[in-house]
């Protein structure tokens, strides 16, 4: 299947795309030149906005028009665009981080509009277990808080919530882990449990990167260093594996006005590019299958 180049972009870390139905647009966030995106498909409509933090991964805020969640480095941040090419914005939780050189990283919300997102250390090669996967919710108490649900990870990575939202899907993307794990998932209160191996990585190609979910509940997952994209049925199974010109694919994303295109976003590595000029970009593939409208934070 040919994967069609939809913006040349050359980010360092794309990820977290986010397609808005409402705007019919696809954003996401270029981790080290800590931007937000916006392409309009259909005019080739191109805008950016920067902001002082690395920005990881976002989701649009439910009741603020134009605002957005987005787990940056130090905390959880409402984050709305200016004219000027800058963002604004405003804290919403403070993260405590197990030690210094931290960001949160893979984060998206689950059916029912709550805010899941991981922290990691930046320095991947270190293989600290520091990381940690965060809820950001309304209590039953009324406070809306952001609550720790998993501690020593390296890398958290993945998540993604079935159609009916009773499974939650969370990985770890270390290279000393690749691992993808499902839970029982309370729709009710947001709490996982009955946690088991969904897929081993490693005896795959590429990483196990960002996520998403199409409408018959298959998980669709980038192969980081191998250039794939990967399905899986919700028994586990690999279904099918889809290439892109680039080696880091970094997130897949479910958009179009029949939410039928996968978009990928992908990573720009230093050295020599010359067997992969597109490294960076976004990517459009057509699989035959249709995605699911993304939630917006309810919080």
């Amino acid at each position: 299947m040919h994967a069609e180049l939809v913006l040349d972009a050359r980010c360092g870390t794309g990820e977290s795309p986010v397609w808005h139905a409402d705007e019919q647009a696809l954003y996401w966030v270029d981790i080290p030149q800590r931007t937000l995106h916006r392409l309009d498909p259909a005019t080739g409509t191109h805008a950016q906005w920067t902001g002082d933090e690395m920005l990881a991964c976002v989701a649009p805020r439910a009741g603020h028009p134009g605002q957005w969640i987005a787990g940056m480095e130090s905390g959880l941040f409402a984050i709305a665009t200016r004219p000027d090419g800058t963002l604004a914005k405003t804290l919403l939780a403070s993260a405590a981080h197990a030690r210094h050189g931290m960001r949160f990283n893979d984060g998206r919300c689950d059916r029912q509009g709550r805010f899941w997102a991981g922290t990691m250390h930046m320095d991947m090669a270190a293989a600290h277990p520091v990381g940690r996967v965060y809820r950001y919710q309304r209590d039953l108490n009324a406070e809306v808080a952001l609550r720790l649900q998993f501690e020593e990870m390296i890398v958290p990575n993945g998540l993604a919530f079935s159609p009916d939202g009773r499974t939650m899907y969370l990985s770890d993307s270390h290279p000393q882990v690749q691992k993808v794990w499902a839970f029982d998932y309370d729709i009710a209160d947001g709490t996982p449990h009955h946690r088991r191996l969904f897929v081993d990585m490693t005896a795959l190609p590429g990483r196990p990167d960002g996520a998403a979910i199409d409408a018959n509940g298959c998980y669709w997952i980038c192969g980081n260093d191998a250039g794939l994209v990967h399905r899986f049925t919700p028994d586990g199974r690999l279904d099918r594996s889809l290439a892109v010109p680039v080696k880091k694919p970094a997130m897949c994303a479910f958009g179009g006005p029949q939410l039928d295109t996968l978009y990928v976003t992908s990573i720009r590595p230093g050295g020599d590019l010359t067997d992969q000029p597109l490294a960076g970009g976004v990517f459009a593939l057509r699989p035959g299958v249709s995605g699911l409208p993304e939630p917006h934070c309810q919080f």
